[in-house]
Parts: structure tokens; C-alpha cells; sequence
């Protein structure tokens, strides 16, 4: 049987107010949430002439010019937060105090400290009931929801090793803001991968985490991060996982393919670039699976779906932000052995908690 890997948005959805008016808000969030169903009644950003146009192109009744005012309208029950990280963790407190549900944007948190401060205002957030998610979006890209739904169904028994390889151009990065993160592949570009992987591997104890990174050959000199970067995960079931960036590749078509090994079997597949597909392999039977839709942009409508369905069903998303923060401080160990010139990091008492949703109840 093939799972429904497709979002989940309930009947009737609450209002939900955007904070940041940027390219991932124009590009991915409401082209998602419009075609899914979602209602965006609000926007606030810094840039109000940003905001206003936004509004014009996807029909949102009110822009507000300041966030403060966004949080304070009766209107908006699910604030989805669209900026960058600095500050991330303000924004998720001031939405808990006014009582809004949250989805807030990767990665959560750059820095220890700011993890430690942000499980605080979550303790707080559950306490008073309030949701609060990490816009992991591709947990929700077709070929990897459909390969979590095959693990947690046990269809290749229990997970032997996790691998990802980028086979496709990188996006643009020099002259970016990207210039300005510290080792960008490994911190925050591939965090998803870090995430989903860590997903898989789910049910574990991180055991040590390694992550290298350097420039590469006809990498040009105001490219200045590494475009080369890799990652190894080992966790105490002897399991390992393995991501890697060899670069800018030169293919027009390529992917980024993955294979998940088992005790039982293999799934292997590819996101991105039309390279979109599931193989399910047990003994001597295949089965390839052609997962419906893309990561831009169902995946958003996946990542917001589910929290508003958590809300609804008054229960704690799969994409809780408690989940994701692991997640973050994986891909925080990982930045901290790149700086060390990839000697490992042994993050203590560092579980991989399963999500908060039963198998019997998950989508």
C-alpha cells in the first residue's frame, strides 16, 4: 500500500498572520497556503513598502507596520514566522505571550544559549496549551515523506545507515547573506538534510557527529564559504548517517538522491530538479513509487498543515518545535567540528525523541 505522504489541512482553518515579507515568503509560504487552502489574513515586516506589495500579489486583507500590532489582531490565531534567525527566538516568546500558536522558520536557534532560552519559552508555551513548530518544510517533500512513512512502518526493519549525496548546482551564495554565516553548507543550508535524516535514525542516542567543509576548484574568490561539505552522524544503535555537498555540480539534470539501508530492506530515491521518486526494495520484490506533488511548495503547506491540524485536534504537531530543537542542536555539533577542522563533537545525552504523533494517528 502506498502511503498518503500528501499535507493535512483541517476543515476550517484559524487565520494566520505572516511576520517578514522576503523571497521564501513571495516563493514558497503563500503560493503554498493559497493553493492549499490556507488563510493568510495579516503580514508585518520590517519593510512595509515589502509587506504592502506582498499583500497586493496574494490578496491579504492587512498589513500591519508593526509586528506588535500583527500579534495584538483578534484575527490572527497561527503567526508563521518568515525571518531570518537572528531574533528568532523574541519573536517565538513574544507570539507565546500573546497567546498565538507557532510556526517558525529553520534553523530555530544558532547557538546553545539561545536553545537553552527558546526550551524555556516552550515549557511556557506548553503549559498554556499554545502550539508552537519548526517550519521543517521537508519533512513534507513527497519522496522523503513517503520514505518516513515506509520507516515508521517498519517496511525495511530497523535502519542500518542513512545516505544523501547533493548531486545539483548549488543556489546562489556569493554576494548573498549567506556570505556572512559561518560555515553555510554545514550550519545552515543542510539543516533539512539534517533533520529528516535525523528523523530516520529516530529512537536513538547521538553518539558523535563530524561535519568537514573547504573550498573547492573553480570555486570563484568572492564565493566566500566552502561550497564543499560533509556530515557523519553515528548514534548508539550503531547506525551512522552520511550527507554530502561535492560542490557546485555541472549536470542539468541530477537530484539529490538518498538511500536508506535496513535490516529488512532498502529505500532509495531522489528529491529535487524532477528527480522526484521512491523505491521500496524487500528481497526480491521493487516497487518504485512516484510521489505526487513537490518540496516547493507543498512541503510549506505540509510543515503548516500539520500544525494546524495539531491545534485542532488539541495535540502536539509532529514538527514540534521541542522535536525540531534536537535537530538544531545536531546541526550546532556539526558546525562546531567544522570549526575544529572536522574533529568530532560527542554531544551529550543528545536522544533522538520520536515525534509527538502515535504511528496509528500520523499522516
Amino acid at each position: 500500500m502506498i502511503p498518503d505522504h500528501r499535507p493535512h489541512v483541517p476543515p476550517g482553518p484559524p487565520g494566520v498572520g505572516l511576520i517578514g515579507a522576503g523571497a521564501i515568503a513571495r516563493s514558497a509560504h503563500l503560493p503554498a497556503y493559497a493553493r492549499w487552502g490556507i488563510p493568510v489574513v495579516a503580514i508585518a515586516s520590517r519593510t512595509a513598502s515589502s509587506a504592502r506589495a506582498l499583500a497586493a500579489e496574494f490578496g491579504v486583507a492587512t498589513v500591519h507596520d508593526r509586528v506588535e500590532d500583527l500579534l495584538a489582531d483578534p484575527a490572527v490565531a497561527v503567526v508563521d514566522i518568515a525571518t531570518g534567525p537572528r531574533g528568532r527566538v523574541d519573536l517565538i516568546a513574544a507570539a507565546v505571550a500573546a497567546g498565538k500558536h507557532v510556526l517558525a522558520q529553520k534553523p530555530l536557534v544558532l547557538e546553545p544559549d539561545e536553545a537553552d532560552r527558546l526550551e524555556g519559552v516552550l515549557a511556557l508555551a506548553s503549559a498554556r496549551g499554545i502550539r508552537v513548530a519548526g517550519n521543517m518544510n521537508a519533512r513534507w517533500a513527497p519522496p522523503w515523506r513517503v520514505a518516513t512513512l515506509l520507516v515508521r512502518a517498519g517496511e525495511i526493519g530497523e535502519i542500518v545507515g542513512v545516505t544523501h549525496l547533493h548531486d545539483k548546482p548549488l543556489p546562489p551564495l556569493a554576494g548573498t547573506p549567506f556570505d556572512d554565516v559561518p560555515h553555510m553548507l554545514v550550519s545552515d543550508y543542510l539543516a533539512h538534510w539534517i533533520d529528516i535524516s535525523r528523523c530516520w535514525l529516530e529512537g536513538s542516542r547521538v553518539v558523535s557527529v563530524s561535519a568537514h567543509d573547504s573550498r573547492v576548484p573553480g570555486q570563484p574568490a568572492d564565493a566566500r564559504n566552502p561550497w564543499q561539505a560533509g556530515i557523519h552522524i553515528a548514534v548508539s544503535s550503531g547506525a551512522t548517517a552520511a550527507v554530502r555537498v561535492v560542490g557546485d555540480a555541472r549536470t542539468r539534470s541530477g537530484g539529490c538522491p538518498f538511500w536508506i539501508h535496513g535490516t529488512e530492506g532498502t529505500i532509495r530515491g531522489s528529491v529535487l530538479r524532477g528527480s522526484d521518486h521512491v523505491e521500496l526494495e524487500r528481497g526480491d520484490e521493487r516497487v518504485r513509487i512516484d510521489a505526487e506533488g513537490e518540496w516547493f511548495t507543498d512541503g510549506f503547506a505540509g510543515a503548516m498543515g500539520e500544525l494546524l491540524t495539531a491545534v485542532a485536534e488539541d495535540r502536539e504537531p509532529e514538527n514540534a518545535a521541542a522535536h525540531v530543537l534536537v535537530s538544531a542542536r545536531l546541526g550546532m555539533a556539526a558546525s562546531a567540528s567544522a570549526e575544529n577542522g572536522g574533529v568530532p563533537e560527542r554531544p551529550a545525552g543528545l536522544e533522538l525523541t520520536r515525534s509527538a504523533v502515535p504511528e496509528e494517528t500520523s499522516r
